[in-house]
C-alpha cells in the first residue's frame, strides 16, 4: 500500500488524487524539528499491519519504481532488514581546520603524491537520501539501518535531492531528462482550446459614449498562441458571449465558436472531429462554464484569478492573471510536457 504522510490539507487532497492513501499527522511529529523516524513510528502504531516500511523522500524527485522493486525484493526475497538507497562519488575528502586551529589540513581518503585520475579511482559510496527500507521491530528500537544491512546503489542523474533553492531548477531539468513519466506513454498535445473571456482577455468590457464594447488583452498572450501553432498545436477559441468583432480586431487566424451555450458540446465535437484522444486535448477556462471542460481535457489550466470551482478542477494554476499573460504561461506548460514526452521517447 502508499501512504502519504503530512499535516497539510492540499498536499493530502492531492495525494488522493493520485490514489495515495494518507495518513494525518499528529502536530507532535509535525514540527520543524520532528524526525522521518518520529513519523514512521507514528504511523506504525496507527498500523499493526505493517511489517515493512519503505520511507521515500519528497526531495528526491527522480526516483524510478523499477529502483523500489528491486529493493523490496532484497527484503522480501533475500531476508535483509533494512536496505537504503547511495551514490557513487568521485571526491577527495579533506579534514577540517577550524578558525583559529594551529594545525594543518590532512587528506582523508587519498595520498596527495599519488593523485588518482577520476576515471582510475572507483569512487566512494554516500547516503543520497532518497529512500530508507526497514523491518517494524528495527523502527520500533529507533533505527532505520541495522540488522542485516544492505546499500542499493543508485545512478548518479537519479540521485538529485532538494535542499536548498538553487537545487529546484536542477531537479526540474532531471526529471525531464530522466524522471519516471508512468506506464501509460505520454501523448503530445495536439489542441489547446482557449475561453475568451476572462483568460485571453481579463473579463472587463468597456462601453464608450457610442456604444461601442472594447476589450484588452495582452501581447504576450498573442504570441504565446503564435508560439503553439509553430509547434503544430492548433488553437481554438470558445466564449458563451458574442464577440465576433473582438476576435476579427486580434487578427488570431484561430477557429472560434462565439454564443456557446454549452461549452462541453463544442469541446466534444471538435475533439471528434479531429479524431484526438481526450490526452491530446488542453483546455484554458477560468468560469464555472469551464469546470467540465477542465475535467475532461488531459491537460487543464486556469489563470490566477479563476473563480474558485475552475481552480479545484483544474491541473494547473497559471501565476498571471487572465488578460495578462496567463495565455502566454499555460502555452509554456505545455511545451514542458512535450519535452517530457520526448525524454519519455529516448528512455
Amino acid at each position: 500500500s502508499i501512504w502519504v504522510s503530512t499535516d497539510h490539507d492540499e498536499i493530502e487532497k492531492v495525494a488522493k488524487q493520485f490514489g495515495a492513501q494518507v495518513h494525518r499527522r499528529s502536530p507532535e511529529v509535525s514540527q520543524d524539528s520532528s524526525t522521518s523516524l518520529e513519523a514512521i513510528k507514528e504511523f506504525l502504531h496507527h498500523h499493526h499491519e505493517v511489517d515493512i516500511v519503505g520511507n521515500i523522500q519528497a526531495t528526491s524527485p527522480c526516483l524510478h519504481p523499477s529502483d523500489l522493486i528491486k529493493v523490496a525484493d532484497l527484503i522480501q526475497r533475500e531476508g535483509f532488514d533494512s536496505v537504503f538507497s547511495v551514490v557513487r562519488r568521485h571526491q577527495f575528502r579533506w579534514s577540517e581546520v577550524k578558525k583559529g586551529e594551529n594545525k594543518m589540513t590532512e587528506p582523508q581518503n587519498l595520498n596527495p603524491a599519488k593523485r588518482y585520475r577520476r576515471q582510475d579511482w572507483p569512487g566512494e559510496l554516500y547516503e543520497n537520501g532518497s529512500f530508507y527500507f526497514a523491518k517494524r521491530h528495527l523502527i520500533e528500537k529507533g533505527y532505520l539501518q541495522g540488522g542485516k544491512m544492505a546499500y542499493y546503489e543508485m545512478r548518479a542523474e537519479h540521485s538529485v535531492d532538494i535542499d536548498i533553492d538553487i537545487d529546484w531548477p536542477i531537479a526540474e531539468q532531471r526529471v525531464l531528462s530522466f524522471g519516471y513519466f508512468g506506464k501509460e506513454p505520454l501523448k503530445e498535445v495536439k489542441l489547446l482550446v482557449c475561453s475568451i473571456d476572462g483568460c485571453l482577455t481579463n473579463g472587463r468590457i468597456y462601453v464608450t459614449e457610442d456604444q461601442k464594447e472594447m476589450v484588452s488583452y495582452d501581447y504576450r498572450d498573442i504570441v504565446g498562441i503564435d508560439l503553439l501553432k509553430k509547434r503544430g498545436i492548433q488553437v481554438r477559441l470558445i466564449s458563451e458571449r458574442d464577440c465576433s468583432k473582438t476576435l476579427s480586431a486580434m487578427q488570431l487566424g484561430c477557429i472560434a465558436k462565439v454564443s456557446a451555450t454549452n461549452k462541453l458540446q463544442v469541446l466534444e465535437d471538435w475533439q471528434k472531429d479531429m479524431g484526438l484522444s481526450w490526452k491530446e486535448v488542453a483546455y484554458l477556462g477560468n468560469e464555472e462554464s469551464d469546470v467540465e471542460c477542465l475535467k475532461k481535457a488531459g491537460m487543464s489550466g486556469v489563470p490566477a484569478d479563476a473563480c474558485a470551482l475552475a481552480q479545484k478542477a483544474a491541473g494547473y494554476i497559471c501565476k498571471s492573471n487572465g488578460g495578462c499573460g496567463a495565455v502566454r504561461e499555460f502555452a509554456e506548460h505545455i511545451f514542458l510536457l512535450l519535452e517530457k514526452v520526448n525524454s519519455a521517447r529516448k528512455q
